[in-house]
This record gives structure tokens, sequence and C-alpha cells, in this order.
């Protein structure tokens, strides 16, 4: 495990997954370290091949390596390694506004929040920031997510985010690439944890550094996680949907038998009669896995509720506190490095 340090108060880490990000990395660890001066930076690099874990390490930060490829699979290493009280995680590529961390970690300790979302505010009009294309996916994505989830979300893509210990502890983490975001929200849907966004400043790339998402590639394996995690947070609604859909079909097909037997008293299309009784046992058949399978995610759903809860609860800021401004001092004691347990088979600390 790495720990964040101890402390009689908080303890703060600003976890960066990054991916060859060697030409912005320097400047997130410089940006972070200077916000919240008194929280732990750490750099999980996903095999890069350039100098990212280099320049990281040189800026400060303590670099850890994660060998299996993939943003969700750093994702869980980080949460499942590092210890401490409050989360920040953030993209490496430099296009997030560090200023805005000190405001996240304010409102998720003073409403008692479990996660707090930077929703991205392009810097300027001119479409640089953000591709007209993703853009349009990050807005379809995230009305349907609203719907799908029973959770109101304007960015359900940013991968700027302050969590509480409680939400990370009992984040099951499954995915291994860029739908990692959305099973954060899943997570923060099924186990009924509230959260809120907070805007932050979206700028460009700078020279150098290259994007790695691919719209229309990762959109697909993004929506096909979508329906795959509502498949398991709403069984009953997912295989209700399709059970409505085939008894549609089997209504269409075999009401005009049916009108057809009460007037001549025969089957003249015994091929449509019997498709007809298949999809109507079909969906049958549907509609009973979703309430089985929804009796199996109840009992896997307390469960993690009971991880969620064995984990203690931070203190809430008072509102005397939140008046005196967004002081990272005041919210976080110094740290060190002391926690760090078993460099060598973690990876590499300063």
């Amino acid at each position: 495990m790495i720990s964040a340090g101890t402390s009689e108060e908080v303890t703060i880490a600003v976890l960066v997954p990054c991916f060859n990000e060697a030409a912005t990395i320097a400047g997130v660890v410089a940006d972070f370290s200077r916000v919240l001066p008194a929280a732990t930076v750490y750099v999980f690099d996903n095999m890069s091949t350039d100098d990212t874990a280099e320049v990281a390490r040189s800026a400060g930060a303590v670099v850890v390596r994660a060998m299996r490829r993939g943003k969700g699979s750093v994702v869980r290493k980080m949460f499942s390694e590092v210890e401490a009280d409050i989360y920040l995680m953030v993209d490496g590529d430099g296009t997030y506004e560090a200023e805005v961390a000190a405001a996240m970690v304010d409102r998720l300790r003073s409403d008692v929040l479990d996660m707090v979302v930077g929703a991205r505010v392009p810097s300027d009009r001119d479409g640089r920031e953000y591709p007209s294309g993703h853009a349009m996916g990050n807005k379809f994505f995230s009305q349907l997510y609203s719907a799908m989830f029973d959770s109101a979300i304007g960015d359900a893509f940013s991968g700027y985010r302050a969590m509480s210990r409680r939400f990370v502890k009992s984040f099951p983490a499954t995915t291994s690439g860029f739908d990692i975001e959305t099973e954060l929200l899943a997570h923060a849907s099924e186990l009924k944890l509230e959260f809120c966004e907070i805007p932050a400043r979206y700028y460009s790339r700078p020279d150098g550094s290259e994007s790695k998402l691919g719209t229309y590639t990762d959109g697909i394996k993004i929506l096909w996680s979508a329906l795959r995690l509502f498949r398991d947070v709403h069984p009953k609604r997912f295989f209700g949907f399709g059970a409505v859909l085939l008894t549609l079909a089997a209504l269409i097909l075999g009401v005009p038998v049916i009108e057809e037997f009460i007037e001549t008293g025969l089957v003249l299309r015994l091929p449509t009669a019997l498709l007809a009784v298949a999809l109507q046992l079909i969906a049958f058949l549907l509609l009973t896995c979703g309430f089985i399978i929804s009796s199996v995610r109840q009992v896997s759903r307390e469960q993690r509720r009971l991880a969620y809860l064995a984990v203690s609860m931070l203190r809430p800021i008072s509102s005397s506190e939140v008046r005196q401004g967004s002081n990272p001092d005041q919210l976080v004691s110094g740290v060190g490095h002391e926690g760090l347990a078993a460099p060598d088979a973690l990876g590499e600390s300063r």
C-alpha cells in the first residue's frame, strides 16, 4: 500500500494516470502541488514509451508503474494501492484547471458528498480545446447516462474528480479503458451516493501532446460498457425492455393468425404462429431472468453498501471554515512519504 501520510487532519492524494504525457506532466505536478501544497501527487505511469516517469519524478511526484494497459486498469491500481482521506483524480494532459481543486475538496467536505466532478468549460470559443465530435458525444452520453442511471450529470466523461475514501474503497473497477468514468457514475447511482459538479476551465493540449481517445472506436466501447452497466445496475429494466419489444413483435405476428383462426377455424400461417409463440416464450424468459438477476444484484449491492459503510466517514468542514475560503493548508496537514510501502514492488518513488 502507498500512504499519503498520517495526521490528525485530512490527507489528500492527487492521482494522475498517465500514458506518454512527458510534454505536460511536469506542469500538472507543479500546478497541483502549488494549489494543494500539503497533498501528495502520485503519477501512475501506464508503461509510457517516452520520458513521462522521469519527468514526473523530477517534478516531485511519487511515480508508480502500472503494467496492465488501459485507464480503467490504472484507476483500479490507484484506488487499491493509495491510502488517503480524499482522492483527487486528474488526467495528466494539462487540460484541467488546477485552481478549482481546493474548491472541489471544500465542497466534498462541506456538503458531505462522495464525489465532486469538475465539469469541463472550454476556456475560449475557438473549438480547439473540445473537438466537436467529442463535445457531441459527451452531450449525448451525459443525457443517456442521466436517464439510464437516474443521476443528473452534465459531463459524464470528465477525468477531474474529487472522491471520498468511502467511495474509492467500495468501488469495484471492472472496466479497463476510458469507460471507467461510466462505471464511477454507475457506482454512485447503484449505492445512491451523493455527488455534484463544479465548473472547471478546460484548456487545449500543448504542442507535442496528443489525445489517446478515439472518437468512434472508444465511443462504441463506451456505449457497450454503458449497456453492460445498465444491465447490472437495473436488470429488471434492461431485460424488461427486451421482453416488451418481443411481446410487441409476437402480437404483431400473432394477432392476424388468431383473427384468421376465429374466422375460418384454420391456422393458415403455421410458421408465423410458431414464430409468434417462440417470441413470446423468449419474452417470458427474459422477464424471468430480469427478476432473478435483480435478486442476485440486490445481495451484491448490500455487500458493497456494507463495504462502503465500513470505511470511516470524513469529518465535514464547519460553516465557519468554509467562509474562511479555500485555503488548502486549512484542509490538509503536512504529509511526508514515510508511508510509502515496498516501493520496489509497487513502482518507483521520488
